[in-house]
């Protein structure tokens, strides 16, 4: 890497001054995702609904955490997808069976955790309040 290059500043960084920077990239991309994507604007009112829920119903603090942690898992995978969406439009928008492949496995993902939430759910509901949905 080019000692002089914009990714040699920013990766020759050590110490508290790359936690420092780490933690204003983390928020920059919160920002950005919050911003530009409305999927994540979606996810996020979601889950601060169902945390919420989650600390209003009757749980203990190992089904409580489970739920939030489902919740977390969610957002985090939808900060994936983002961001292989954004690298792949990036490169390149016309259509191609790779980044079609790319976006959709992504997508899956999200579906899969999203899944998670569902399952989590439904049980935790199940177990404290005897929710029979069948």
């Amino acid at each position: 890497m080019n000692k002089h290059s914009y990714a040699a500043a920013k990766k020759g960084k050590t110490g508290l001054t790359r936690i420092i920077n780490a933690f204003g990239y983390s928020v920059d991309g919160l920002t950005a995702a919050f911003r530009h994507e409305s999927a994540f604007r979606q996810l996020l009112l979601l889950h601060a609904l169902l945390t919420s829920a989650a600390f209003w119903l009757d749980f203990g603090p190992t089904t409580r955490l489970l739920l939030i942690m489902t919740s977390f898992i969610s957002l985090i995978t939808e900060l994936f997808n983002t961001a292989i969406e954004a690298a792949v439009d990036h490169t390149s928008t016309e259509r191609h069976e790779l980044a079609k492949r790319a976006k959709d496995a992504a997508s899956a993902a999200q579906l899969l955790a999203l899944l998670l939430v569902a399952i989590a759910w439904f049980s935790a509901l199940w177990r404290e309040y005897g929710l029979n949905l069948f």
